[in-house]
């Protein structure tokens, strides 16, 4: 299985990552989630293989999580996906997916925990 990285050239964090899994030896394949979005039912997959919630999944430091009222306590999980695939800056970054598992790799070294 081959190692895929959900990118975001513009994040610090997610070339870290990226630098730390080529240190590895691995050429991962690159997806900029922002010009080539996961599906829904990818997306989920990603969040669950995690571990993590939806809210977790969720980058509430964009300005855009207040303003579609994402940071109420009563959105659902259904509500958080629907708004992160309509609006891809909303999903938090980067997600890693290896043979080892996924997962959302902050901080960065998150991804010693998946790397062969």
């Amino acid at each position: 299985m081959s190692t895929t990285i959900y990118h975001n050239p513009r994040c610090g964090t997610s070339r870290n990552v990226l630098q730390m899994i080529r240190d590895a030896g691995i050429e991962p394949t690159i997806i900029e989630y922002l010009k080539s979005p996961p599906s829904r039912q990818t997306l989920a997959g990603l969040i669950q293989q995690s571990g993590l919630s939806v809210r977790e999944a969720v980058r509430a430091k964009e300005s855009l999580y207040e303003e579609l009222g994402l940071d109420a306590a009563d959105v659902t999980d259904d509500e958080l996906l629907d708004a992160m695939i309509e609006n891809p800056i909303l999903i938090n970054r980067p997600f890693v997916v290896t043979e080892h598992g996924a997962r959302l790799c902050r901080p960065a070294e998150l991804v010693k925990e998946i790397l062969p």
